[in-house]
């Protein structure tokens, strides 16, 4: 899934923000990003299932192998 940050603006002035894409505690880091760009304050936060999930991570393992010479 690609990263998208999802901005709705409502008649009454009310802004709602939804990062997608972005697992774990990775996605509060706009939070702040978003209150300067909209020149807004956070009222309230709800978490989605991705808030819950770890990035995957790659692990890269190398092994050296020493050979006999005969």
């Amino acid at each position: 899934m690609s990263r998208k940050i999802k901005i709705q603006i409502f008649p009454d002035g009310t802004i709602q923000a939804e990062v997608q894409g972005i697992k774990g505690k990775r996605c509060t880091d706009y939070i702040g990003i978003l209150e300067d760009i909209l020149e807004a304050k956070t009222i309230d936060s709800d978490y989605t299932p991705e808030f819950y999930q770890s990035d995957d991570v790659n692990v890269v393992t190398k092994q050296k192998q020493q050979l006999k010479r005969k």
